[in-house]
C-alpha cells in the first residue's frame, strides 16, 4: 500500500489515485492548484458576501430570499449562522429519513429557536425509504446514502417552486470536501438507478419518495446558464469565506450550544453505521481517510493526528461494534444472517444495473466537441 506523504490518502481501493516522484497524490497536488480560488482576504470576504446578499435580492420573487436545508451537522448548521449574519430571510429545509440521531435533533432545535427561520421538517415514509435502503444493502452497491441526497434534493426543488423560491444555498465546499475519490460515490441524480435497484430487489411501489432526475437536472442547468424562464441559482457560501470546520464548530457551540457528533456526518445514525461498518469492512473504504485529509490540506490538523485518529476501527471495541449492528438491525428489520450474506456478498458497480450514466457522456461530449467556445477555440488555433 502507498500512502500520500503530505496527506493520508491511500491507494486501497480507489482507482483514481496516483503520485508524483516526491509520494505527493494528486488530491493534494489539485489542492495546491485550486486553493488560491478559495482564499481571501478579509476585505475580500466582506466583497464576497456583499455581492453574494445582491446578488440574491436582485433575484428574489417570493416571500423568502433563499431556500436551503438542515442536518445538524457543521456544515448546514454553519450556513445557518451565515445567513443570520447576512441578515436575510431563508425557508430552510430539515429532511427527516428516520435516522436522525437526538444530537442531530437538538442541534437543529436550538438553531432554529435562535435565528427565527421559517422551517419545514419533511417526512418521508419511514417503511418506503427502509425498503429501498434494504434494496441497495441488497444490490451490494457503494453507495447507499444515493437515496437520501437525490430525495434531499428533490425535496428542496419542490418547495423552491412551490414558494417561488429563485436561490437554492449548499453547505458543499472546497475547504472540508475536496479529494473524495470518484468510485466511492455515485451520480445523486440517477432515478434510473434507483427504479432498478428497486425493481431488481424490494420492488416496492415508489408512491412518496421524492425524486428529480438527471434529465430535469441538465435541463435546470443550461437555464441557470442561459437565465432562461424561472431559472435557480444554486450557491455554496462557504467557498466565500476561508471556510474552516474547527472554526465553525466553536461558533456553533458558542452561539448556539451546538454539540459536535464525532466525525463527518455522523449527525445521522445511519450514515455513521454506513461509514463506520458497511463501507469499512464490506468495501474496505475508510472515509475518515479524505475527511482528514482536507483537514490536513486545510491547515486544521496535522498529519501525524490524522495518522493517529485513523489508525483504530472507527468502532474501536467489539461492545460498540455489537450495540451498533443490533441497533442496525432492528430498524432496517433485517436478520443478521442477511446481514451477513450482504456483507460476505462481492461489491458491484452501480454501472452492473440500469443507469442513466450515458445522459453524463454526451454532455461530455457536447462539451469537448460541440461547445460553441471550444469550437471557435480549435477553429482559431488553425490559424
Amino acid at each position: 500500500m502507498k500512502i500520500c506523504q503530505k496527506c493520508i490518502m491511500d491507494d486501497q481501493n480507489d482507482n483514481y489515485i496516483h503520485f508524483d516522484n516526491q509520494g505527493t497524490c494528486n488530491y493534494c497536488k489539485d489542492f495546491e492548484d485550486k486553493k488560491k480560488l478559495y482564499t481571501f482576504t478579509n476585505e475580500q470576504v466582506k466583497s464576497n458576501l456583499e455581492k453574494l446578499k445582491k446578488k440574491i435580492l436582485n433575484l428574489k420573487s417570493g416571500e423568502y430570499d433563499l431556500i436551503t436545508g438542515i442536518s445538524g451537522g457543521v456544515d448546514s448548521s454553519y450556513l445557518l449562522h451565515l445567513i443570520k449574519q447576512l441578515n436575510l430571510n431563508p425557508l430552510i429545509i430539515h429532511f427527516d429519513n428516520g435516522w436522525n440521531s437526538e444530537l442531530a435533533v437538538t442541534n437543529i432545535k436550538n438553531l432554529l429557536d435562535k435565528t427565527k427561520f421559517d422551517y419545514i421538517t419533511e417526512v418521508i415514509d419511514w417503511n418506503e425509504f427502509k425498503s429501498l435502503q434494504r434494496s441497495f444493502l441488497k444490490a451490494s452497491v457503494v453507495d447507499i446514502e444515493l437515496l437520501t441526497d437525490h430525495a434531499i434534493t428533490a425535496t428542496l426543488y419542490k418547495y423552491a417552486k412551490k414558494y417561488k423560491i429563485r436561490t437554492i444555498f449548499s453547505g458543499g465546499n472546497f475547504a472540508t470536501e475536496q479529494g473524495m475519490p470518484k468510485d466511492w460515490s455515485w451520480q445523486k441524480s440517477d432515478l434510473i438507478n434507483i427504479r432498478d435497484i428497486n425493481k431488481k430487489f424490494e420492488n416496492i411501489e415508489m408512491n412518496t419518495f421524492p425524486t428529480f432526475d438527471t434529465f430535469n437536472a441538465i435541463i435546470e442547468m443550461f437555464k441557470a446558464k442561459f437565465k432562461l424562464g424561472d431559472w435557480y441559482q444554486k450557491i455554496e457560501p462557504l467557498n466565500l469565506i476561508n471556510y474552516k470546520k474547527n472554526d465553525a464548530i466553536n461558533v456553533l457551540n458558542k452561539e448556539y450550544n451546538w454539540v459536535y457528533y464525532g466525525e463527518k456526518h455522523y449527525e445521522s445514525t445511519f450514515t455513521e453505521f454506513y461509514q463506520a461498518y458497511i463501507l469499512y469492512k464490506k468495501f474496505k473504504i475508510d472515509k475518515r481517510k479524505p475527511h482528514n485529509s482536507s483537514l490536513i490540506r486545510n491547515g486544521e490538523i496535522s498529519r501525524e493526528d490524522a495518522l493517529e485518529k485513523t489508525k483504530l476501527p472507527p468502532y474501536k471495541t467489539n461492545e460498540i461494534e455489537r450495540k451498533k449492528i443490533d441497533y442496525f438491525l432492528k430498524k432496517i428489520e433485517m436478520t443478521n444472517n442477511e446481514f451477513q450474506k450482504i456483507l460476505s456478498d462481492a461489491p458491484k458497480k452501480h454501472l452492473d444495473y440500469r443507469n442513466d450514466y450515458f445522459i453524463f457522456q454526451l454532455l461530455q461530449f457536447y462539451r469537448k466537441y460541440l461547445n460553441p467556445k471550444n469550437v471557435i477555440k480549435k477553429i482559431w488555433k488553425r490559424f
